[in-house]
Order: structure tokens, then C-alpha cells, then sequence
């Protein structure tokens, strides 16, 4: 099933624009003039062994990689490999998002999410970087329910 089926059976409503490709938060500045929502950065950690983590927060926050890890009780966290985002995820670098999870059939990652984005409207890529939509963080989480993820608020 792709996204956009999980979405309309789930009865999600989302915005969606097209773009450019974008790969950073950098390049992702100007759509936030285009679409209604919190621009997030997401990223995709490992612990090296078989713990992976997708963090979400704020585009304009910095990531804590400290708290993250003592948040997943973990002695070490890192940046998972390309190799791991495209086996796991099936996700190219720049086009990290959330909704990835839909390719996670052994429910290997879990979603670390920046508390701050509770009940906001967000923009995430729908796997693709050429694309973003906009989605209530209830139904953000809805979705990841439904794929049999778990997730944290930090």
C-alpha cells in the first residue's frame, strides 16, 4: 500500500505542493511560504547494533544527540548509514521522513518526536523530496499507530 491509500483509509486529510528537490532545511526555507505548517527536520539515528530512531523536531532546532540518547536509554547514537535508510526505510538521503515507516515491515525504527510539535499542523516529505504535505500532528500519529511503530515525545 503506498501513503496516499494509508492516508485516505485513515481518512487523513492533508495539503500536498510540489517542488524542486530539496535536501536540507536550508533548501526547504522557501516552502514554508507555500504551504500551511511547522517545517521539521528529520533524522535518522542507529545505535550501530539494531536499534534505529527517527527523530523529529523543529527545522529551526538543533538536535541534542545526547538527550536523544539517554532519552532511548542508549549509551550511543550516531547517524544511521545511506545503506540503512534504503534498506530499512527505502528512503533516499534529503528525503527522511516519518512517513517512511510505511516501508519498515520488521518495525525496526521508532519515532522520536520534539514535544513542541504536539497539536500543530507539520510539513513532511511523502517519501519523496520533490513533494511535501502538511498533516495535524493527531493524525501524524494515527498514522504511525497504524503501521505498529512506537514513538516518544522529547
Amino acid at each position: 500500500m503506498n501513503i496516499y491509500d494509508v492516508l485516505d483509509k485513515l481518512s487523513i486529510s492533508y495539503e500536498e505542493i510540489t517542488h524542486d528537490a530539496v535536501k536540507t532545511v536550508k533548501e526547504a526555507k522557501e516552502i514554508e511560504n507555500m504551504i500551511d505548517g511547522v517545517p521539521v527536520k528529520n533524522l535518522f539515528l542507529t545505535d550501530n547494533k539494531d536499534s534505529y530512531y527517527l527523530v523529529m523536531l523543529e527545522a529551526h532546532k538543533r538536535a541534542d544527540l545526547k538527550k536523544i540518547t539517554r532519552l532511548v536509554n542508549k549509551k550511543h547514537l550516531s547517524f544511521a548509514s545511506t545503506n540503512d535508510l534504503k534498506d530499512i526505510l527505502k528512503l533516499d538521503p534529503g528525503s527522511v521522513t516519518p512517513l517512511g515507516i510505511i516501508n519498515d515491515r520488521d518495525n525496526k525504527v521508532k519515532i522520536v518526536i520534539d514535544k513542541d510539535l504536539v497539536k500543530k499542523k507539520i510539513l513532511v516529505h511523502p517519501n519523496v523530496n520533490i513533494k511535501t504535505i502538511s498533516i495535524n500532528f493527531d493524525d501524524l500519529i494515527m498514522f504511525i499507530k497504524y503501521e505498529n511503530h512506537d514513538y516518544i515525545l522529547m
